[in-house]
């Protein structure tokens, strides 16, 4: 999922400017939500999101996620793969399939 090279790109533009000192856990973790909020605000009045800021935003909130994760020592795709397993137990599919309900109001 996640190229070498994008997280490279980002480990070098972060050195280049000398920011990995501002990048601790709680400040990477409060821009993942101000720039999801960002992305949000994109869709807040309903009318079609401008495609071009959508993609500006998101690509701010996929940029600190990865930091984040860098800056941690894990494996962005490890992490959301096996989150993704976790998920699949609590939502199969046949019992998930069409429906929006949590987890714990699927039919038995």
């Amino acid at each position: 999922m996640t190229d070498d090279a994008v997280l490279g790109a980002l480990r070098a533009f972060v050195a280049e400017r000398d920011w990995a000192k501002f990048h601790t856990p709680e400040n990477l973790a409060k821009s993942v939500a101000i720039e999801a909020a960002e992305l949000l605000e994109c869709f807040q009045w309903g009318e079609p999101a401008d495609a071009a800021e959508v993609r500006d935003e998101l690509a701010d909130v996929l940029t600190y996620c990865l930091l984040l994760a860098d800056r941690l020592g894990v494996d962005a795709d490890e992490i959301v793969l096996e989150k993704l397993e976790k998920t699949r137990a609590k939502y199969p599919a046949d019992k998930a399939r069409g429906s929006a309900v949590k987890y714990d109001r699927l039919p038995d």
